[in-house]
Order: structure tokens, then C-alpha cells, then sequence
């Protein structure tokens, strides 16, 4: 049943409160930018085909996202794929899937842009598709149709894909972005028809149009393969597109907000591409050569970041971390710089094995629970198949250093299913984790907690690496193999193991390597419920089954061996590599042969952390001429001017000289949702060793980034200055209502907004004292998904004394500094005799507001002899549900006061947004410490249908406004007394808290 519009003019409004995290869909978050499309020439919508939550977190989509609102010429809003419950709601009532920014149906974008992270997010770019008002197939589009384009690393496969898309920029999109938006914008007034459109976007370059290709099967593997192009001037094969970074500065700012992201923080990205040459690694080969960003670029982007979002967290990522020739000093200089704010530094993928003692010291300072890294395999002749450099001494040693330095836990990332592994090299794979636990034992002495996890994914080979020539273990192996480890680890108790849902890994696989006919399987299994397929817990075998049977289609020459010398349905894509490099090294896997690092001395793991060693080493750097044009000397004189302008110039001491030194104390990161990558970064130290780093993978059982749920942080650490003598700070309380798409955030959303406003104002608060530091701040009473509030309040200490016109200021600045719908109304400065908002808070009054017609007749007169009859009852019980655990809640106990609302009411609902012919109630209702009762459950005991059981009373549709949040002369609890604004402290302080306010009053929703 919907209810009263939250948002003016919004097509979601009146039905958002019937689905999960509402926010999701309302866009209006700080740093978003919202454009007149009247004004631009071409108009971007960058869809993500994940949800929310996932999307919010990919840097590609941030970078374009800053570039494209940027440039005058363009605008870009932002889209992900809709939770399914949403597609019900839209599907059921006819609407079209709109943008956050503008609520603009995707048919109305001239580009329609897909990241392309992973390939089971494919299914859900044809649910944006079709709920977008876009034609599924490039064949069907016509001549008003937006161009719907795609990149990122699939897009060097992408084949099966291939008849739902457009065009595909091929590389960086940096350049392409711009320029191929203002081509079809510009092309489209001319009136061009659309082949020659796309002819024209083919023709710039990078860019590859399906449609404009022939394709033929290939005699020796069965695939259907691009043979030649069908139009003149365009390129065959497609070369990428290469940018250098530092033209293009990652972006200091970017939608900030909403529903809490999985990777909740502001990642910037230091460089592009990797030097490990890992066989299995798609993202290694594709994104050669390694490009660096300045370091002073990053240390001020970082700052900048930080205070134009408001996170409390900062991420640096890239491929491999440990890699980047300066990350020891960036590390450093970016802590500095961050421990007064009280950031938390995260390092993704970065890996612990090679690392310098000091650099573990400087991570262990900032507070670490645990180091993870990614062996990847159980034997040395595995890890020098896969073409690991690292030997087992070294895997020990770096054991030896995490567990002495005060870490408890280490977690470690494997694959099984990798050409030429025998059993013994899967009994390995826990052999290794229990020789490491045995290493972290002796180092961290008696008594100390040592911990190993084992994770183990299964290898899925990759277009564009030396593997994907390589078989897929089958099902059964893969079951086998999982067995197998099963047994080896239940000897070992200090070693946990994890295995993932093969039939997931067997899916990705037959997309990775598929080719045009795949898109009639993907078609019909969309068409019969395929969504979500990254998802475990959605991803519905039965309907693939039935599509591969129904097209025709046999799996398994996807997954078998492939001949070296066939062609490939990839083979028209030119990632930059050599014509016989990657056969070559897929011949060196077999004879378990290793290829150094390039970029490097042999035999180093990591670079020069300082001048004065950088310049006395003089040995050529490691080059294997993969294809991609290095300029070794200018890589070599890079580096050196990066340490310089770090100000490394010399060798620095371990931070810890002592292995016994006592830990600090462990991180507590927030809560997460299932373990999923957040687009190019990879939240896992060694993670940029996988085929799969830049791709987006949310798979529930996928736990190669740190599971938050279990607590564990690798490498995110917060600074954490000395704690002032007692609470310190000065006390203020703030009033601020919370209307339009923040009354569709969650209180804990609230909370965690709050901070971040303080920090984009540069109004530093203190924080609590114990194990997890934490701003020091109560909030009056939780309300529930959908209260608007105009009334509410929060109890805080901040480093400053502020006057009452700097104080006024400060409110001003706040509200700017805001996401929509959450405004700082006025604030005041406690004193030590003051009490707090949990003390005070004696009852609220709300606006039940309906809609005329939902009451009928006369509605006034109906609803105020319902009021006079609830306050006659002796009870009004309603079944109360939360987390599936029901009790029975006697609403009488609490209300107090009931009538039809008049003027002031109305103006107040006006005020919230809420217009229309409308008929409202005031209520007044009594807050306790036991508890207290929701809007909702008033409304329902009022205006359901008499003679209703408790657990059935609904009421009709209506929106809750809460006014006014007051104490009471009386003692908190009482009806008695009278009224009084939290403001008014002279009252305030003549207030006895009655005896069972004992405690701070609760966060859940049921506190309404």
C-alpha cells in the first residue's frame, strides 16, 4: 500500500518504504552533481550493473563520473542495477528505471555507459536495459535510441555481450569518455543515421562496434570468432586506448553518502598496472605497462579527499601495492599527514611477503588486526607454474615478522584447479598454512593468539593471460579437490580453511572465454529469472541449465583445453602484448619455469625505499619484451624523483626494535555486507595477484577481502592521538530535521553521517576514551525507514570553544556541507551542570498525515471520533515484529493526546515537503526508558478497522512527521508537567531523571 510521497516530483516516492534500504534509489548525496540538460551538448548515464552498494565503491565510475560533470560540454548521472525488489515494484506498476541525479529514464541519455567488472554481472545490464526503456539488442535500437557503450576489463572478452552492446572502449576511458559522447550527441543533431554513427565512433579509435564486424567459426575450437571488419576505415584488430595518469588526477571528490557502501571509504588509486607478471592475472596483462602517479599528486589528493568527503577512512589501491616503486615513504608521508584527523589509512592488495621490517613497523603502528597475502599455491614447482616469485623461506620469514610484531591473525590465498597440480600440491596448500601458523607460534611467543586462515577459490583461466589456453577442473574435481583439503586440515587447529562455491567459478569460466552464441543462452536465462549471478544466494543454476539446453549450446568446449595455434574469440582485441608472448609463457608454466618481475633488478621483491640506496644500484631492470613499449631509463629516473620528492633520501630505522613489544589495540572496522570487490581496487593483500583484481565480484562466498563481519582490517588502520584526561572537548547540543531522502536512511546512517559533515566544516570533535576510540556523541531516539523528523537533536563534544555567533556560523556551514533532506536548525553549548539528551527526552509529538481520500466521507469527523476512542480504551495492544521476534506493545501506555491536526499542523506538514489534500492527526506520545512506541503502531491502533486482531491492524496509507521533541517539568516518564524545548536548559537543569532512566536510550527503531 503506498504511501504519502517523501520526495516532490520524485516517480519512486510514493512506494519506496516497500522496499529494502530505500536510499538506494534517491540519490541526493553530498558531492553529487546535478546538472541543467538544456545547457550541456551530450548527456552521460554511467550504469553499474550491481547494486548500490557496490557500484558506490568503483573507481572507474568515480573518475568518469569527476571528468565528465568537469567539462561544460557533458553531464553524467549515475545508475545501478535495482535490488529485485525493486524491479517487482517497478515492473508491477509500469515505471521506468531512472538516474540518482535527475530521475530521468535511461531511453532519455544520449550514452548509456556499463562498466564492465565481472562477467556474471551480465544478466543484470539487461534488466537495467530493459527496465530503462532501452531495446535489448544493438539490432533493435533505432534512430532515437541512446548509444549504449561498455568498458573496463571484460571489455577485452567481450563477446558474449557483444549483440547488447553498441560499442565498446577498448582500455582507458579516460580520453574516450568525452570524446565519444560528444561525437554521437553531435552526430545525432545532424541528423546522421545511426550505422553511420556508429561507423564514425568506430573510426576514433579504441573503440570496437560488434555490429561492424563479421564473424566465422573456428575449425579447430568450435567458437564463433571476429574475421573482418564490414565497413572501411575502421580498425581490425582494436587497439586500446593508453593515458598517462598524471594528466588525468584522480578525483578528490565524489558522491559521498547514502546507504552504507561495502567498501565505505575514499579509495584514490596510485597507479595503473603491475610488474609481477602472475600467469593466472588478467588485470596484470591488460593493464601494462605500469604507470605511477606523483606521489605529491596523491598526498594531496588524499587531504583534499578527506575533507571534501567527510570519511573517516582513506584507502590507497592499486594492482599491487607492494609494487609501487615508493609505497614505504607514501605510506609514511601519508600517515603524517593523516594521524591528527584521526584517518584511518587503508593499503589494498598489499602484500606482506618482501616488505621491509620498517614499513610492518609503520603498519603496526597505525593498528592492523591481521596481514593478509596470497601464496597462491602449496608447492614451489606450483608457485613458479603460476609464476609466483616467492619462495617458501619467505613465506615463513614474513610469517616470523607479522606474528612477532604483535598481529594475531594472517590470512592466506590460494587456488586450486591450476594446469599441472597433482594432489600433493593441493595437500600443500594447507601444509603451508599450518607451517606458517607453526613460524607465527614461535615468534609471538607463549600464550600469544596465532591464527591462519586458508582461503581457496578455484582458478577460472582468463582471456589475455598465458592460461587461458588451460582447462577448467570440472565439478567433480573441483569436489574432490575440496574434499581432499578437508581432510588434510583437521590435524592442523590453528589453521582455518575456506572453500568456495565452484559452480559460480564454472559460470564465470564458460563467460570468459565464450563467444557470440553465449548471448542467446544469456538472453533466455535472463528472460527466465537470471539476476544477480555474482550473488550465491540468487544465482539459480536450473535456469542456466535450462538456457544451455534450450540454445543448443555445449559448455564444455568453453572450459576444455584450447589448441595454441586456433583463434580465439578474443583474439581481435589488442591489449598491447606481443604476438607469442603469452604462448611463450604458457610453455615456460608447463616446464615450471619462472619469469622475473619486470621493472626490477632480478632477484628483488620490492624497490628502493630510499634515494641514496636507489642511485648506488645501478643493474639493469628485468625486461621480458612483452610487447609493451617500457622506457626503462625514464622508469628508472621516475622513481628516483619520486623518493626525492618524498623526501626519502636515506635508510630509515624499524619503528619496533623490540619483537616482544606488546600490541596496540586491535581495529574495528564497520559492519559489511557479502565479501565483494569494490571495482579496481582489491580490499586483500596479494589480491592484485588474481586474473580477477579490477573486476567486481559480490560473491557471499568469496572471502579474499577481509570479512568485516569477523572484525578483521587488513592494513586499514586509524591513527589514534594520545586521549585528553577525562572526556575533554566542549559539549554542544545541535537540533536538525531530516526530510526528503534522509528520512529514508537508517539511524545507524544518520550516525555515521554526522562526523563527516563535522569534517567538511573543519570542526574536529573528540573522541570517546577505551579499546575503539569513537566520536563522543548521543542522538535523541531512533526513528523509523520513512519518519520525517523536523525536531531532532544530538548531544556532542568538539575540540573548540565557539561563541553563540561562531556557534551560528558552524549550523549554517553544517547544513551546506549536508546531504539533501538534513538541515542544522540552531545549537547550543552545554555546561558540566547540563543534562544529556537521555535524560531529558520525556515525549514527542507527531503529524499522522493521509490522504483525504484514503479516509472518505468526513474524513475530520471520522478520524476525531477515532481519537476520542482510542484515548477511552483502557488498552490498545498491536503486535510489534523486529528480526523475527514478536511481542505484544499496549500503545495506550504511551499516548497520551490524539486530535485532528489544524493550521499549524498543516503548515508544519508543508514545511516537511507533504502537500496535497490532506487530513492529518497530532499526537502526542510519552517516551520512556523501557521503551517507547512507533508513529506507525499509533496510526494503526487509531485508524485500522475496529474489531481487527493486534497483529493484522494496518492502517491506510499515511506519512509520520515528527514535530516536536520535548522534556517535562515532571520527572522523565510522567504525563505530567509541562512541555519544554531541549533548548531551554534553565528547565532543563531543574529536571530529576525519574529512576528508570538508568540508561541512554536505545538506537533501534522501536526508540521512535
Amino acid at each position: 500500500m503506498d504511501s504519502l510521497p517523501l520526495l516532490a516530483d520524485h516517480p519512486y516516492a510514493s512506494f519506496l518504504d516497500q522496499v529494502e534500504k530505500p536510499a538506494r534509489y534517491a540519490g541526493g548525496e553530498v558531492g553529487s552533481v546535478v546538472k541543467d540538460w538544456a545547457s550541456v551538448e551530450a548527456r552521460v548515464c554511467l550504469a553499474f550493473p550491481d547494486v548500490y552498494d557496490i557500484g558506490m565503491s568503483h573507481l572507474g565510475f568515480k573518475i568518469l563520473y569527476k571528468l565528465l560533470n568537469d567539462d561544460p560540454r557533458t553531464l553524467a548521472e549515475r545508475c545501478y542495477t535495482p535490488w529485485v525488489d525493486m524491479e517487482a515494484q517497478l515492473v508491477k506498476r509500469g515505471l521506468p528505471l531512472v538516474s540518482l541525479e535527475s530521475a530521468r529514464p535511461l531511453r532519455d541519455f544520449d550514452v548509456v555507459g556499463f562498466s564492465l567488472q565481472f562477467e556474471l554481472t551480465y544478466s543484470n545490464i539487461l534488466t537495467m536495459l530493459h527496465l530503462g526503456g532501452v531495446p535489448l539488442r544493438s539490432a533493435d535500437r533505432g534512430e532515437d535510441d541512446p548509444i549504449v557503450i561498455a568498458g573496463g576489463p571484460t571489455a577485452t572478452h567481450p563477446e558474449p555481450i557483444a549483440p547488447f552492446l553498441d560499442a565498446i572502449v577498448i582500455g582507458d576511458g579516460e580520453e574516450k569518455a568525452t570524446e565519444v559522447a560528444l561525437a554521437w550527441a553531435r552526430l545525432k543533431r545532424e541528423g546522421v543515421p545511426r550505422r553511420e554513427r556508429l561507423v564514425a565512433i568506430a573510426r576514433l579509435g579504441a573503440v570496437y562496434v560488434p555490429s561492424l564486424y563479421a564473424t566465422r567459426l573456428d575449425p579447430d575450437t568450435g567458437f564463433e570468432v571476429v574475421d573482418r571488419p564490414l565497413a572501411s576505415g575502421i580498425p581490425f584488430p582494436i587497439e586500446r586506448a593508453l593515458v598517462d595518469l598524471n594528466k588525468y588526477p584522480f578525483p578528490d571528490e565524489s558522491p559521498t553518502g547514502g546507504p552504507e557502501a561495502i567498501f565505505d571509504r575514499m579509495s584514490i588509486e596510485i597507479a595503473r598496472g603491475c610488474t609481477e607478471g602472475c600467469r593466472f592475472c588478467q588485470a596484470g596483462m591488460i593493464y601494462r605497462p605500469v604507470r605511477e602517479r606523483d606521489p605529491e599528486q596523491i598526498v594531496d589528493t588524499v587531504m583534499r579527499a578527506v575533507q571534501r568527503s567527510g570519511q573517516d577512512e582513506v584507502s590507497l589501491t592499486a594492482l599491487s601495492t607492494a609494487d609501487v616503486s615508493c609505497i614505504s615513504p607514501l605510506i609514511k608521508k601519508v600517515t603524517e599527514r593523516l594521524t591528527a584527523e584521526r584517518i584511518s589509512l587503508g593499503v589494498s592488495s598489499l602484500r606482506a611477503y618482501g616488505l621491509e621490517p620498517d614499513l610492518l613497523d609503520e603498519l603496526k603502528r597505525v593498528r592492523a588486526t591481521g596481514l593478509t597475502f596470497a601464496p597462491e599455491a602449496g608447492s614451489q614447482r606450483m608457485r613458479d607454474v603460476v609464476n609466483k616469485n616467492v619462495t617458501e623461506e619467505q613465506l615463513l620469514e614474513t610469517a616470523e615478522r607479522v606474528f612477532s610484531r604483535g598481529w594475531g591473525k594472517m590470512k592466506l590465498y590460494f587456488m586450486i584447479g591450476l594446469p599441472t597440480e597433482t594432489d600433493e600440491d593441493v595437500r600443500g596448500i594447507v601444509e603451508t598454512g599450518a607451517r606458517a601458523a607453526g613460524a607465527g607460534r614461535r615468534a609471538a611467543g607463549k600464550g600469544k593468539p596465532v591464527d591462519v586462515t586458508v582461503s581457496v577459490s578455484t582458478h577460472v583461466p582468463k582471456p589475455h593471460t598465458p592460461f587461458q589456453w588451460a582447462a577448467m577442473d570440472t565439478l567433480g574435481e573441483v569436489g574432490r579437490k575440496q574434499r581432499l583439503l578437508k581432510d588434510t586440515v583437521r590435524p592442523y587447529r590453528a589453521v582455518t580453511l575456506k572453500t568456495h562455491e565452484a559452480h559460480v567459478s564454472v559460470l564465470e569460466g564458460i563467460f570468459a572465454r565464450g563467444d557470440r552464441p553465449l548471448a542467446d543462452v544469456l538472453e533466455r536465462a535472463w528472460r527466465h529469472g537470471a539476476r544477480f549471478d555474482s550473488w550465491e544466494d540468487k544465482l539459480d543454476l536450473a535456469v542456466w541449465e535450462e538456457a544451455f539446453t534450450h540454445v543448443g549450446v555445449d559448455r564444455e568446449k568453453y572450459l576444455g583445453t584450447l589448441p595454441v595455434t586456433a583463434r580465439l574469440p578474443w583474439d581481435h582485441i589488442d591489449v598491447g602484448l606481443e604476438e607469442g608472448f603469452l604462448a611463450k609463457e604458457y610453455r615456460k608454466a608447463l616446464q615450471s619455469r619462472l619469469s622475473p618481475p619486470c621493472g626490477k633488478v632480478a632477484g628483488t621483491f620490492v624497490h628502493h625505499t630510499n634515494l641514496d640506496d636507489a642511485k648506488a644500484d645501478a643493474r639493469r631492470l628485468v625486461c621480458y619484451d612483452c610487447g609493451v613499449a617500457c622506457d626503462m631509463t625514464q622508469m628508472r629516473e621516475e622513481r628516483l624523483t619520486f623518493l626525492d620528492r618524498l623526501g626519502a633520501h636515506r635508510r630509515s630505522l624499524p619503528v619496533l626494535t623490540d619483537a616482544g613489544a606488546a600490541p596496540p589495540a586491535a581495529a574495528a572496522g564497520p559492519s559489511g555486507a557479502p565479501a565483494s570487490d569494490g571495482g579496481a581496487e582489491r580490499e586483500s593483500v596479494g589480491g592484485a595477484e588474481r586474473e580477477s583484481v579490477a573486476a567486481t565480484e559480490p560473491k557471499s562466498g568469496d572471502d579474499r577481502e577481509p570479512s568485516r563481519a569477523e572484525g578483521e582490517a587488513p592494513h586499514r588502520a586509524r591513527r589514534i592521538a594520545p586521549a585528553p584526561k577525562g572526556r575533554g572537548g566542549f559539549r554542544y547540543r545541535f537540533r536538525f530535521e531530516k526530510a526528503g531522502p534522509m528520512a529514508l536512511l537508517g539511524h545507524l546512517d544518520v550516525v555515521r553521517e554526522l562526523p563527516r559533515v563535522l569534517r567538511r566544516v573543519g570542526a574536529p570533535m573528540t573522541y570517546t576514551a577505551g579499546f575503539h576510540p569513537k566520536p563522543d556523541m548521543t542522538f535523541s531516539p531512533a526513528l523509523s525507514l520513512g519518519v520525517i523528523s523536523l525536531d531532532e537533536y544530538v548531544d556532542l563534544r568538539l575540540e573548540r570553544d565557539l561563541d553563540p555567533a561562531a556557534l551560528d556560523a558552524l549550523v549554517a556551514a553544517m547544513s551546506a556541507a549536508s546531504p539533501r533532506g538534513l538541515v542544522f536548525s540552531g545549537a547550543v553549548k552545554l555546561g558540566p551542570e547540563d543534562p544529556s539528551l537521555s535524560k531529558l527526552i520525556a515525549g514527542a509529538r507527531y503529524a499522522l498525515a493521509f490522504a483525504r481520500s484514503a479516509i472518505g466521507g468526513d474524513a475530520e469527523a471520522l478520524l476525531a471520533a477515532r481519537c476520542s476512542a482510542a484515548l477511552s480504551a483502557a488498552s490498545l495492544p498491536i503486535r510489534r515484529e523486529i528480526d523475527r521476534l514478536a511481542k505484544m506493545v499496549d500503545v495506550r501506555q504511551y499516548l497520551v493526546r490524539a486530535e485532528v491536526g489544524g493550521p499549524e499542523v498543516h503548515a508544519a506538514l508543508a514545511r516537511a515537503g507533504l502537500v496535497g489534500d490532506l487530513v492529518a492527526l497530532e499526537v502526542e506520545v510519552d517516551i520512556r526508558g523501557s521503551g517507547a512506541v512507533k508513529s506507525s503502531e499509533v496510526a494503526a491502533v487509531i485508524t485500522g478497522e475496529p474489531g481487527e486482531a493486534p497483529g493484522a491492524i494496518t492502517p491506510p496509507p499515511h506519512r509520520a512527521v515528527r514535530l516536536q521533541l520535548f522534556g517535562r517539568t515532571s520527572p522523565a516518564g510522567s504525563a505530567a508537567g509541562e512541555r519544554f524545548s531541549l533548548f531551554d536548559l534553565e528547565r532543563a537543569r531543574r529536571v530529576k531523571p525519574a529512576p528508570e532512566r538508568t540508561a541512554a536510550l536505545p538506537l533501534a527503531a522501536d526508540a521512535e
